[in-house]
């Protein structure tokens, strides 16, 4: 598992091109380490409690 693989696997799972099972089966990980990758590489949302 590269992190370059891993990144096309989750790009091809969110333009939802690939469910989560074949976009890990391209990364070369499992599902749970995909979904676990995601989360890392989720967009910070710029809004904080002080905003509201």
């Amino acid at each position: 598992m590269t992190s370059k693989s891993v990144a096309t696997a989750l790009t091809l799972y969110r333009s939802r091109t690939l469910t989560l099972e074949q976009a890990a089966t391209v990364g070369g990980c499992s599902a749970e380490q995909l979904e676990e990758s995601a989360r890392a590489f989720a967009p910070v949302s710029s809004r904080t409690l002080a905003d509201d």
